[in-house]
């Protein structure tokens, strides 16, 4: 069987038996602490948890995951073996409250044996018995079930069922919540099949895990017990390329000869072919049990091959579903399978551009299934270009820098090891298998040590404010705010008054306040209390689903209100311009959507009552004409004066044309935000009634945020008219200036920027010509020449310049160099490669040099450059300096 028959064949198999087939969710997960979706139980956790009631009781799929970073990493692995993967799929059968242990069991037997004829003989099944001190009790019920087969089959049961402890045969979603046994199924794949399951779970590929059934039937509560759960659920996970590989390499179970490999499939063999032809070399299928010792180049190439084709399909998904390369967290992951795959293609000599042409090969391929591979596969091969380019560059540096070091030495520091994966992109594990094939060995203890203060200084970079709650035993706020006709004198009662360290901060029962949330600020206003004293609540924000009011009073003087009436009265005028500027952040995603594609998705927004931020997914800058054609196309619908509708339905009938956030938590009901002919969105915010209301949109700037991150910056309304205004004021000041109509102003200052790079330029050949005239001071110091010039009312970079030119072309040892302008002080430092080896560096030096006028400098051995803030301690300190004296007093 082909891949696709296998896969339509299982979910046909589940469709008969009562399931709804359900389309594969995002590879980027809804649960926010995870990198990927890297199992197929993670878009059906909330229904697990009891978050959310499920439409259908049966289920079936197949979810597309990622394990390459976090707790599930097969990153390391990819490639050194036949069946690790960073990209797989994973079929799937789900019971939610429906049928258990019988069926699910019953079920796979008759797939796997009766549809898909796998030779009885050759399969396992495993049942949880728990070690002392493990978690519940022997799962008799799936040993019972799994006897009867067996036994029906005319099979030893005591033979094909094996135990496992918690580690095999156990599952926990985490320390609490839903868990259960586990019963796997396992396949022989030795050539006579009759190993009597001795290697079940021994970590051979030749009896190997394929399909594993879950049995959701406790909950781990936090004193380390265990209940049994109201409802039960069945969570299966099979591996399509296991699968589809056993059928390929075993011809339809006719031949059980070759050693099984996933990569024996039609979901990697074209990849591979278009790799030989590329490479001129022919893939053999050869592993290795250890990747840090690849002992032969011919094994080293058929892992890199593994590699290839592996991480390219990753990469076609992740990036098809929005997920863009990046310096942090799962984009970073998605950069390192990247890089990894190119420094790969270099022992194979592959063309420039080859991860693009391959990804082409994987929409081909999987195109009738996974439709976004194709809605999205020029973004795919643009990015994966962009970063091939971007990488190269980089990657010649980090080459020639690794060959200069491995040259000199037969051990690589620590800090050399992480200089090149922080500044060049070198994973730890290229940089030692580079290493292993020059015969040299990594201080890998240095490298994490230097890791690890990177992650310490990331995490002290972090500031989080979190308002003290604890004693606050207050009740769910019920928030009445989205109806106007609330935001005026509405009653309510004072549950309860709560200080922190710089606020007072009032809870009521009920409240038309919006708190802080999903990116829009909070309201602001005034709260009236029963004796007629007034307050002004200065920000609302929203925690453990408690609205708390910021109010501008005293703690000692709201807390004799407490359980007291109340009338509170938000700014309604701040808050129609903040609700204004939200419906606008979704006018904005449908026209960024529109212009740039599908994959951009929103990464973030700051809604405020006079502008608006967006942040979303995409690889590059902005050009003038899409930035222009996405704020016209929103004030196209703004003119349109489109109604705004907002319903509430069941999360699971939600729209299928509607947007939903990542990291954002959905519960049974979502509230929809519709634009007629534009855009629909989930959304708990407030919002405009109708398009017309916003006026017009302008875009003030967008900016890089983040690699594959942009920011767009833009207001409405009065404040657009209001920033418009100040454009044109300037531009008619310029025209005035210049003496200059509006149409001939960009002419006019095109030829003044001629002009001025004309005079620059005579200036410096000027200034190089009197070089030789600047010397200040020259003295031979240990048969090393050394100079200094100093020069004023000069830039630094003309100083930098000039300094540079007289090192290369005057050949001192030692050039310090001192300019000053704008009542600022600047040095430079140049040493040679004879002074270095006699002990001088331009970056100890430097240091020297500044450190009696208070200042500091950097740089490296050749060169080094630092600031002083007052040009006048420069001058009083160059009066009084003498080279010789200061060369031989700092000598390292």
């Amino acid at each position: 069987m082909k891949s696709k028959e296998i896969r339509q064949s299982f979910l046909n198999f589940f469709e008969n038996k009562g399931h709804r087939i359900v389309a594969s969710s995002s590879l980027l997960p809804e649960t926010p602490n995870l990198l990927f979706t890297n199992a197929g139980m993670n878009p059906f956790v909330p229904y697990f948890l009891g978050e959310r009631c499920p439409q259908y009781k049966r289920i079936a799929d197949t979810q597309k995951c990622i394990r390459a970073g976090g707790k599930h990493n097969d990153l390391e692995e990819v490639g050194f073996d036949t069946y690790h993967h960073t990209f797989f799929e994973m079929l799937g059968n789900w019971s939610l409250g429906d049928y258990f242990k019988e069926e699910a069991i019953r079920w796979a037997w008759e797939l796997l044996t009766q549809v898909w004829h796998f030779p009885k003989e050759r399969l396992y099944a495993t049942v949880y018995r728990p070690e002392v001190g493990e978690p519940a009790s022997f799962d008799e019920e799936a040993y019972t079930l799994w006897e009867k087969i067996f036994l029906a089959e005319g099979m030893d049961p005591s033979v094909h069922i094996l135990v496992g402890n918690k580690k095999d045969n156990f599952w926990m979603m985490g320390d609490t919540g839903p868990c259960g046994p586990c019963s796997e199924i396992h396949m022989d794949l030795t050539p006579q099949g009759d190993t009597q399951g001795r290697w079940v779970n021994q970590g051979d590929v030749r009896c190997i895990e394929i399909w594993n059934l879950v049995f959701m039937q406790y909950n781990a509560l936090p004193n380390g017990t265990f209940e049994l759960l109201k409802n039960k659920f069945v969570d299966t996970g099979m591996g399509f390329e296991r699968v589809a590989g056993i059928f390929s390499t075993t011809q339809n179970f006719k031949d059980f000869s070759q050693t099984p490999s996933n990569y024996d499939s039609d979901l990697f063999t074209p990849l591979l072919h278009q790799l030989e032809q590329w490479s001129g070399y022919k893939y053999g299928g050869r592993v290795t049990a250890n990747s840090q010792n690849i002992v032969d180049a011919a094994t080293l190439r058929d892992c890199a091959f593994r590699i290839i084709a592996d991480h390219v399909r990753a990469l076609t998904f992740a990036i098809a579903d929005g997920i863009l390369p990046g310096n942090e967290g799962r984009h970073y992951v998605l950069r390192r399978i990247i890089r990894r795959a190119i420094l790969f293609g270099q022992k194979l000599n592959l063309p420039n551009g080859f991860l693009a042409d391959l990804s082409r090969i994987v929409v081909q391929h999987m195109h009738t299934f996974f439709k976004e591979c194709v809605q999205q596969s020029e973004t795919v091969r643009t990015v994966l270009n962009n970063e091939e380019r971007a990488f190269k560059m980089t990657l010649q540096k980090g080459l020639h820098l690794f060959e200069k070091w491995s040259c000199d030495n037969a051990y690589l520091s620590g800090e050399q090891a992480f200089l090149l994966y922080d500044t060049y992109g070198f994973p730890l594990d290229l940089t030692q298998l580079m290493a292993k094939e020059k015969g040299i060995t990594i201080d890998t203890v240095q490298f994490n040590v230097r890791m690890q203060e990177q992650k310490g200084r990331s995490k002290a970079a972090l500031k989080k404010t979190t308002i003290a709650m604890q004693e606050s035993n207050s009740l769910k706020t019920h928030f009445v705010g989205y109806n106007l006709s609330n935001c005026t004198a509405y009653e309510s009662i004072i549950n309860d008054c709560i200080q922190d360290t710089n606020a007072s901060y009032v809870i009521t029962a009920s409240t038309p306040f919006y708190a802080e949330k999903g990116g829009q600020v909070g309201d602001s206003g005034q709260i009236i209390f029963q004796d007629g004293t007034v307050g002004e609540i200065v920000n609302t924000c929203y925690q453990h689903q408690i609205i708390l009011h910021q109010v501008a009073l005293p703690y000692s003087t709201i807390i004799k209100y407490k359980h007291t009436p109340v009338i509170l009265s938000v700014n309604v005028e701040r808050r129609k311009h903040i609700t204004n500027h939200h419906t606008a952040t979704h006018i904005l995603h449908w026209a960024l959507r529109k212009i740039l594609g599908e994959h951009v998705k929103q990464a973030g927004s700051w809604v405020q009552a006079d502008q608006l931020r967006f942040d979303f997914s995409h690889f590059e800058k902005l050009s003038e004409t899409a930035i222009a054609d996405i704020e016209r196309l929103c004030c196209e619908k703004i003119l349109e004066n489109l109604p705004v509708s907002i319903f509430e339905v069941p999360f699971d009938q939600r729209p299928n044309d509607c947007l939903a956030f990542f990291g954002d938590k959905y519960g049974d009901t979502v509230r929809v935000v519709q634009i007629l002919n534009c855009s629909k969105e989930l959304c708990g915010g407030t919002h405009a009634t109708r398009t017309g209301d916003l006026g017009i949109l302008k875009i003030k700037q967008e900016s890089a945020v983040a690699a594959g991150v942009r920011r767009i910056e833009a207001t409405v309304g009065v404040h657009a008219m209001q920033h418009i205004n100040t454009y044109i004021t300037c531009v008619r000041q310029l025209e005035k200036t210049m003496d200059c109509p509006l149409q001939k102003l960009h002419e006019r200052f095109q030829l003044l920027q001629q002009q001025k790079i004309e005079v620059e330029k005579r200036y410096q050949q000027a200034l190089q010509k009197t070089a030789s005239q600047l010397v200040a001071e020259t003295v031979t110091y240990n048969t090393l020449c050394c100079v200094r010039f100093v020069l004023q009312s000069v830039d630094t970079h003309t100083l930098k310049n000039l300094s540079k030119q007289y090192f290369n072309e005057q050949k001192p040892d030692v050039l310090c160099s001192f300019g000053e302008q704008a009542q600022k002080g600047f040095v430079f430092v140049f040493c040679s490669e004879k002074a270095i080896q006699k002990g001088f560096t331009a970056a100890a030096l430097i240091q020297q040099l500044l450190q009696p006028l208070g200042a500091n400098g950097g740089g490296k051995a050749d060169f080094a450059s630092g600031g002083v803030k007052r040009s006048i301690d420069l001058r009083q300190y160059l009066q009084i300096f003498l080279l010789e004296k200061f060369l031989n007093e700092n000598k390292i």
